[in-house]
């Protein structure tokens, strides 16, 4: 049946396509139908683009033209880019395109409105586009995620669609992936050394420089694939109707758009890698969690191997079963915080000289459901992966303020994780509870990786420990890379040395040599120090001999004194 010929009259220029093209191009998806006639710039819409467009009269976007001028620039391919910059030829059955883009009202009084744009377009005799049908479909404020009461359906300056709704795009290849058979490839590439970029160059250069990555990684995209902004440093590309040889060629094709070329920044060159990770789905991912997981294990595979390398994700029955372990234990650790199941075992540690017991550490400890006991070694990696270190410290602290109130002669340490540096209900806890003379009691033990994240930062962090009462020291000292620069402004009292250097003292010289050496940098600052993992009485004689301050370890822990091991 052929289309409705347009006459002169806003009334009739508002033509309809006919049912059966309607049900032809919309199909199961919904949204409104359109077909654009490129030469003649001819754009006829279904009944429905009134309702979607929220456009009652639709003369005014009757021609391409019009309807791009409404197009905000800045948040995604126009139709007429995506339709261009398609490689892909028209081998007589058209050749598929999708984008997403802001859509203003043309009086400029209406809210702006997401659109998912998706069709097929047709070559003419020259073999260029000349045909195009299609239907768009509102985004509503559910795809948009967080951002959404202000439009912000996408991230970055390029337009990138958000996570959000990268996980709807996902979910709709699945579906298509099913009804037709298919598979599709998901990426998963990420900046190398974001961090170092930042410090070297400044946070403004680093945020040019992701956004330049997005912009060549797009240029080499297919006209039908979907880039999306993944996290900070990560972005996401879907490849459509792709076996695992395309998606190794096309990653490798993403990261050298990246690489072969420094990038022209406002800081000057920059050189830059980019490191990818890839699953087919649903061959080996059949929702978009597993989908998302499954990519960010080859991207850690990857970056292991070599940075600026691909690695495609490969089942494994024992990585698995690893996978299902740690989520029955993130599943005990967070029962256990809501049902009051973390307990604290105390290790002591004892003066050098008099071998008295002068302080002991707070060690985590949870109750898991099946009744056992987990301990810190079980606990923090997991608890680290899955982003709840956090709720971790903050019961941890609560406990031993509770033990340090029991008990005013007691002094005790507690771990802070990376992540609770930058906490600040922890600190008003501590606040809240420490002003009571608790705090001058408290040690409270930092990482190294901790302070080198964010120097100035953690050098905050101890100033305001400092200033509530307590006492600071830098755990697993010597294991890291922290300079001596750094360690003079951070302003710590005490030093644990590694247990690593501790352990077989008496065996190795280099041992000796590094931890007389630690020993003698600390005196000369001023700081405290511990040995940790002291095993023995001639290692601890040793160590006492050097002017280590404190032993802790198995020969410390024989004493019994103290309170009870758990609390």
């Amino acid at each position: 049946m052929p289309l409705p010929r347009a006459s002169d009259t806003n009334a009739s220029r508002q033509a309809v396509l006919a049912p059966d093209t309607v049900a032809r191009i919309v199909g199961e998806g919904g949204g409104a139908a359109y077909q654009w006639t490129l030469a003649a710039d001819r754009l006829i819409w279904d009944a429905y683009a009134p309702d979607v467009l929220g456009i009652a009269d639709l003369g005014r976007v009757a021609c391409g033209a019009d309807y791009a001028a409404l197009i905000d620039p800045g948040s995604g391919r126009s139709r007429l880019e995506a339709v261009m910059s398609d490689r892909n030829a028209d081998a007589g059955f058209g050749s598929r395109f999708e984008t997403t883009y802001r859509l203003h009202s043309p009086d400029g009084i209406g809210e702006p409105i997401w659109l998912e744009d998706r069709g097929v377009w047709f070559a003419g005799a020259d073999s260029t586009p000349a045909r195009v049908e299609g239907v768009v479909r509102r985004i509503g404020l559910q795809d948009l995620g967080p951002r959404g009461q202000d439009g912000a359906a996408r991230d970055g300056q390029a337009g990138h669609i958000n996570r959000q709704h990268l996980a709807q795009t996902l979910s709709d290849r699945l579906a298509d992936a099913a009804r037709y058979r298919s598979q599709f490839g998901f990426l998963l590439i990420g900046v190398d050394h974001l961090a170092r970029l930042n410090d070297s160059y400044g946070f403004e250069v680093g945020d040019e420089v992701v956004d330049m990555v997005g912009q060549r990684l797009r240029a080499r995209m297919r006209a039908h694939d979907e880039i999306g902004r993944f996290s900070g440093n990560k972005f996401a590309i879907v490849l459509r109707d792709c076996s695992p040889d395309d998606m190794a060629v096309a990653a490798q094709r993403f990261i050298s758009a990246v690489v072969d070329d420094a990038l022209q920044t406002s800081g000057g060159a920059v050189a830059v890698s980019v490191t990818a990770g890839g699953v087919i789905a649903p061959r080996h991912a059949r929702g978009v969690p597993e989908i998302f997981t499954h990519a960010q294990d080859a991207l850690e595979h990857a970056k292991t191997f070599a940075r600026g390398s691909y690695q495609s994700y490969q089942p494994s029955v024992e990585r698995e079963a690893a996978r299902r372990a740690n989520l029955r234990l993130t599943d005990d650790i967070v029962t256990a915080l809501a049902s009051s199941r973390v307990m604290l075992a105390f290790q002591p540690i004892a003066e050098a000289a008099s071998r008295r017991i002068v302080l002991h550490e707070c060690l985590v400890r949870v109750e898991a459901a099946d009744g056992g006991l987990l301990n810190g070694a079980a606990v923090v990696p997991i608890a680290e992966k899955f982003g709840l270190m956090r709720l971790v410290d903050n019961r941890v602290l609560q406990l031993a303020l509770d033990v340090l109130a029991s008990d005013p002669a007691l002094r005790l340490s507690v771990n802070v994780s990376p992540s609770t540096v930058n906490d600040r209900s922890w600190l008003a806890l501590l606040e809240e509870r420490g002003q009571r003379g608790l705090a001058s009691r408290l040690v409270v033990e930092l990482t190294e990786t901790a302070a080198i994240q964010d120097v100035e930062v953690t050098r905050r962090f101890v100033r305001r420990l400092h200033e509530i009462g307590c006492t600071v020291a830098m755990d697993d000292f010597g294991a890291g890379y922290t300079s001596f620069r750094n360690l003079r402004r951070l302003g710590v009292d005490m030093l644990k040395l590694d247990g690593s250097f501790i352990r077989a003292l008496m065996e190795s010289e280099d041992d000796r040599f590094f931890v007389r050496t630690l020993l003698d940098l600390a005196r000369h600052m001023g700081m405290q120090t511990v040995a940790e993992w002291v095993p023995d009485e001639a290692t601890a004689e040793q160590l006492a001999e050097w002017g280590c301050d404190y032993l802790q370890g198995a020969l410390i822990a024989l004493a019994g004194e103290g309170p009870p091991r758990q609390w």
